[in-house]
């Protein structure tokens, strides 16, 4: 079996699943954030149930709209807010102890190989780098979880994708899996279980692997997933001393398809508007002048991604005409950053440090675009009005291009500066 099969199985009481079997199966963990949690949390009261399956295994993260951005959504932080009091939850993760739920579980240690962790938000799939079976579902899902401890599943198919190869240049693991999206498109696996292997992968950090895994979603994936490494276990031990039984993928698992690629024919990658699959080599983007840069999110707001951000712009103004905004991932890596003197470097290129939350990145605050603006961005999509204006571009990069456009005043490698 593949590491999803055998996960999901455990999970289920079974010996073995294969792919299109419905299960139900237990959960480990269970997420919601502020926009998510008040549905789900409505449907768990008019459910009659009175208490959650395990105050530890709730996770409410309230990162979208917080900072409240207006009274609708300081409404929907108190439903958490009275919600978690109410059941005593653990892991309630107020502002100024939170950040963006993606990057903040695995640095909490609540994410551990061999769990299933299902999440009222797409890009719960982030935590599959460690060695888990996550991800997204809806808020109804999450309400019948919270209640049970269970929920539903259709085992899916897995498609590997192999990496092998050096990395040029200013490549990351956003580039990677924006190139894998080019390749395939953003239904090219659609719920199917991305695996992920290679040499390149064993080379990779855990804040690359974050990434790669955090966009599965964007080609239509049921989940990202690594098979655990010992990088992988020295990242678990360093946040937690919980107990957890990884699982690893058979040498004669059966997948759907293998794919492989050579990692010297990658560039930094740009997907242009409107989908991260308008995918173009940094050497193919052309004159594209940019208004605003955005560098965080729960894809590349890790301290990793604000190191290299630093490294392009120390020394160097951004340009006149662009704002340049950096969303620290969490409050660890917001003092992190400020005590290797990172954040010192920003403000001094003229950007704007924001505390941590998912901001722009949906349309929901912190630098909405008006009709007519492009911003370059290290998020996760691009589509119509997703970071405001409907005539508004978004353009998606790793954080080195990112930085280095916000300097240049349109979308460039740190190689032209």
């Amino acid at each position: 079996m593949t590491i999803v099969e055998k996960i999901m199985a455990k999970h289920a009481g079974l010996d073995s699943v294969k792919p299109g079997q419905l299960i139900e199966a237990k959960v480990d963990k269970v997420l919601a954030n502020d926009i998510t949690a008040p549905i789900a949390i409505k449907q768990m009261r008019e459910s009659g149930v009175k208490q959650v399956f395990d105050k530890d295994r709730v996770i409410l993260v309230p990162d979208h709209f917080a900072p409240n951005k207006d009274i609708a959504s300081a409404e929907q932080c108190k439903v958490l807010r009275e919600f978690a009091r109410e059941q005593n939850l653990t892991n309630y993760f107020e502002v100024g102890r939170m950040g963006i739920e993606h990057a903040l579980l695995p640095e909490q240690g609540l994410v551990l190989p061999g769990e299933i962790i299902i999440g009222a938000d797409s890009h719960t799939c982030t935590h599959g780098a460690l060695g888990a079976f996550a991800t997204g579902v809806g808020s109804t899902d999450v309400s019948a979880a919270m209640i049970s401890g269970e929920s539903w599943f259709k085992v899916p198919d897995t498609i590997k994708f192999v990496f092998n190869g050096k990395l040029n240049k200013w490549v990351s693991g956003k580039d990677l899996i924006l190139y894998l999206i080019g390749k395939i498109g953003v239904d090219g696996a659609l719920y199917k279980a991305m695996e992920f292997a290679g040499s390149t992968i064993e080379e990779m950090s855990i804040e690359g692997r974050l990434t790669i895994a955090n966009m599965a979603i964007e080609a239509g994936g049921k989940c990202g997933i690594f098979n655990p490494d010992q990088k992988t276990l020295d990242f678990i031990k360093s946040k937690t001393d919980a107990e957890f039984t990884a699982s690893y993928s058979d040498p004669d698992a059966s997948y759907l398809e293998i794919i492989e690629y050579n990692t010297t024919d990658i560039e930094p990658q740009v997907s242009f508007p409107h989908s991260p699959a308008n995918t173009r080599a940094i050497s193919d983007v052309g004159n594209v002048v940019i208004h605003q840069s955005v560098i965080g999110s729960c894809t590349n707001g890790r301290i990793e991604d604000l190191r290299v951000a630093a490294g392009v712009l120390k020394g160097r103004k951004i340009h006149r005409d662009v704002r340049l905004i950096i969303f620290p991932a969490t409050q660890e890596i917001y003092l992190q950053a400020m005590n290797e003197g990172l954040i010192e470097t920003f403000i001094k290129s003229e950007a704007v440090v924001s505390t941590p939350t998912c901001g722009p990145c949906l349309g929901g605050h912190m630098g909405i675009l008006a009709k007519g603006e492009r911003s370059i961005a290290t998020t996760n999509r691009n589509f119509v009005g997703r970071m405001g204006h409907p005539e508004s571009e978004v353009y998606l990069s790793n954080p080195a291009i990112a930085a280095a456009s916000a300097v240049l005043g349109k979308i460039g490698s740190p190689d032209e500066i």
